[in-house]
């Protein structure tokens, strides 16, 4: 038993450590500027939704979507380094990212997807980390992988919904310093990503 709750706090804790709901809240308000609150909950379910399936997927059956498609964690790691550095280094221009084609456009199957289902919540870093947890496990500690991660799902979806309260207990000034620095975090994080897929590609 007691090795059970052991692996559930490690789990809990790198899947809380990669998808932050708190540090995601500036990226999801960016990324949704200009949309309805309807719209917004619309997009944080969808977007959630999308990740626990994913993550779930390739928690189950990850290694043979990897080889029976030919794809690599390096490959995956470089593009979604690129994708995540591209959103930061738009943040810190103070843009909205180029993924907004029109304010009052419905993004469900846009940015809820791409890049909040993939690489933002669902990238690398939470698949290679949800991958490890399962290799050579048994079925308990895959089922208790999956639960782990729905729970953090669940807090990311209410930091979603949340979001502009929690702004507005934080004040729209700091809320525009907290997005400069998480630009420049996720610049870091997509060319710190991309800059280890090269390693694992090259073998460095």
């Amino acid at each position: 038993m007691e090795n059970i709750w052991g692996f559930s706090i490690t789990v809990f804790m790198a899947f809380f450590a990669i998808m932050n709901p708190v540090v995601n809240i500036p990226i999801f308000v960016k990324l949704t500027g200009g949309v309805d609150a309807k719209g917004k909950k619309r997009i944080a379910k969808t977007s959630n939704l999308v990740a626990l399936i994913i993550v779930t997927a390739f928690i189950l059956v990850g290694k043979y979507i990897f080889e029976i498609f030919g794809l690599t964690i390096p490959a995956f790691k470089v593009f979604g380094g690129i994708l995540i550095f591209f959103i930061g280094f738009e943040m810190l221009q103070s843009k909205k990212p180029s993924i907004h084609q029109n304010e009052k456009a419905v993004f469900d199957e846009g940015i809820a997807i791409s890049p909040l289902a993939i690489p933002v919540l669902a990238g690398p870093g939470t698949i290679v980390t949800a991958m490890n947890f399962v290799v050579g496990a048994d079925i308990l500690h895959v089922l208790l992988t999956i639960v782990i991660f729905a729970l953090i799902v669940m807090l990311t979806y209410l930091a979603f919904i949340y979001s502009s309260l929690m702004i507005n207990l934080v004040g729209q000034k700091n809320f525009v310093i907290i997005g400069k620095i998480m630009g420049l975090i996720l610049g870091v994080l997509g060319a710190n990503m991309l800059i280890e897929g090269i390693k694992m590609a090259f073998g460095i």
